[in-house]
């Protein structure tokens, strides 16, 4: 592999609004992977070590990009300056089977070592993006967002929610620091709601709060605490709507989660909530079918 990224690649990647430096340290695990037992032996025992080509990374179904240039970062690592990348897709569009988003050119050994990781990351991301396109879509005007959640894959969470704002999404909390979400066992542990919501804003009180309800008598102690987003976990409808009722006069946002499917999203969402948590965004999209196929 080559010492870095090449500056080209990293302005792909800074443009998407990923840092280069992390990207390149989870596309160096996903190759160590690969390449941990030795070389790619396949490939050197049946190409030529002076052989060249050209391929491109197709869409075999249609969907939504996320992570085009990522997988130009997999063969930039691999082929160094040997190899040459042009992406012809940006993240976040649309793209039909059939139409390349990037095309590589250089060493043959050098773009099929790489083949399967960029695959490997730009089809999970691309999947990401596709089924958060969808959920999108199902609500759209009504007001109401789809927003990720912490169920990620370790390690790539930057790049999961990156591909779910490349599918129309918006995140939820990065990490544990950035927000607070006081959940069920942390209401027990404080000794109730009130008791929960008092001790987060006493020792950080500049961050953003949110309480996890079970009722509507929760949900009208979250805002007599003064919270600014109450997470709904598993309401009805009606309940539901309630909850809206109770929580717009206060200035009060809400967030419906739990048992939420594609085909209730848009009755959910026409409730008057501001989000809809997905946790199946990142935990079970199908992967985006791409392959890359070198040219005759």
């Amino acid at each position: 592999m080559t010492p870095g990224l090449r500056p080209d690649v990293a302005g792909a990647l800074q443009k998407a609004g990923l840092d280069p430096t992390e990207i390149e340290r989870v596309v160096r695990r996903a190759l160590d992977e690969d390449l941990a037992l030795g070389p790619d032996v396949t490939t050197i025992s049946t190409v030529a070590e002076d052989a060249s080509a050209v391929g491109d990374v197709v869409p075999r179904t249609p969907g939504v990009l996320a992570g085009v240039a990522v997988a130009a970062a997999v063969f930039d690592l691999v082929g160094g300056p040997a190899v040459e990348l042009v992406l012809h897709a940006d993240d976040g569009s649309a793209r039909e089977p059939g139409r390349a988003v990037l095309t590589v050119s250089g060493p043959t050994r050098a773009l099929l070592t790489a083949e399967r990781t960029a695959l490997n990351l730009v089809g999970h991301l691309s999947g990401i993006a596709s089924l958060t396109r969808t959920w999108a879509d199902a609500v759209a005007g009504t007001g109401a967002a789809i927003r990720d959640t912490r169920k990620t894959t370790p390690g790539l969470r930057a790049l999961e929610k990156y591909a779910v704002r490349c599918g129309g999404g918006v995140n939820h909390r990065m990490a544990l620091g950035d927000a607070a979400l006081v959940k069920d066992n942390h209401v027990a542990a404080a000794g109730g709601i009130t008791a929960a919501v008092e001790a987060v804003r006493a020792h950080a009180p500049e961050i953003p709060l949110e309480v996890e309800c079970d009722t509507l008598d929760q949900v009208r102690e979250a805002i007599a605490a003064g919270v600014e987003l109450v997470l709904l976990d598993n309401f009805s409808l009606k309940d539901t709507r309630t909850a809206v009722a109770l929580a717009r006069p206060a200035g009060v946002r809400l967030e419906a989660s739990g048992g939420l499917t594609l085909d209730r999203a848009r009755e959910v969402a026409e409730t008057g909530v501001d989000y809809l948590a997905v946790g199946a965004l990142t935990h079970s999209a199908p992967v985006l079918d791409l392959g890359f196929d070198l040219r005759d």
